[in-house]
């Protein structure tokens, strides 16, 4: 033991040793927050005006942060793509929220006209008021928080992102469509990685004219052997991989 340790733990019993046990601690151990240290995985309902979003929240032990999972046209909570890369970014310590962004109703309704899943900035004013109830809960407000969005997904969360006053700190698209943010491009203050598999063209170019219009710090990285749905060996791998080293760069608190 060299001695300024000594000489703080000497301090330390002279302190504390009178102390009833638990009391008094945290001070000189250095406190962490209750939320680091807890495990939470639980099945999650957010009002947001007069619906309810049905969702799954997961924290793993010393999360870094939050990721919240914004999916496609005609995808859902369940997306066994989407669940996959939630698992790999939860064994890295950093939270998800994978939610959906109908409620059960409209659902039903969508399945019938296929209009509601085409509506981004209906679908970007839920992510916002998603965010909005992370941010206002124990367990989660302390959380850096940053998108990940596929296909259709992508676009809202990019306008979501723009559009909240707290900011998001980072964004992951995969197969996604950037270009339906619009104008809002610009006013994407968060580093994003735009992830596209080398066998899907169209949306490469539609990513690339978006990338123009994004901050500098952003990303296009093409998957190599990978198409839209990135259902080849590795590829989805792949994607998990490199959204869990950017998430770590920019999302850690």
């Amino acid at each position: 033991m060299t001695k300024p340790e000594y000489y703080v733990f000497i301090y330390y019993l002279k302190t504390f040793k009178n102390r009833p046990p638990g009391k008094g601690y945290e001070g000189m151990i250095g406190k962490q927050t209750h939320q680091n240290n807890k495990i939470v995985d639980e099945e999650i309902t957010i009002p947001i005006n007069n619906i309810r979003l049905e969702g799954h929240l997961h924290i793993p032990e010393k999360a870094k942060g939050l990721v919240i999972f914004a999916h496609g046209s005609g995808s859902s909570r369940h997306s066994s793509r989407n669940r996959y890369v939630a698992e790999v970014l939860n064994k890295r310590q950093l939270g998800t929220v994978l939610i959906d962004l109908l409620s059960a109703q409209e659902e039903e309704v969508d399945l019938q006209t296929h209009h509601l899943r085409f509506d981004i900035p209906l679908l970007a004013s839920r992510l916002v008021g998603i965010v909005n109830w992370v941010t206002d809960q124990d367990t989660t407000k302390h959380f850096n928080i940053g998108y990940f969005g596929s296909s259709t997904g992508a676009g809202a969360a990019l306008i979501a992102a723009a559009k909240k006053a707290e900011p998001i700190t980072a964004i992951v698209s995969r197969g996604g469509r950037p270009d339906l943010a619009g104008k809002f491009l610009t006013q994407v203050k968060a580093p994003t990685l735009l992830l596209v598999g080398e066998y899907d063209p169209q949306v490469i170019e539609l990513n690339q004219q978006a990338l123009a219009h994004l901050n500098l710090q952003s990303q296009l990285n093409v998957i190599p052997r990978a198409t839209h749905l990135f259902e080849e060996p590795g590829t989805l791998e792949r994607v998990a991989h490199l959204a869990v080293e950017w998430f770590e760069q920019f999302i850690e608190t």
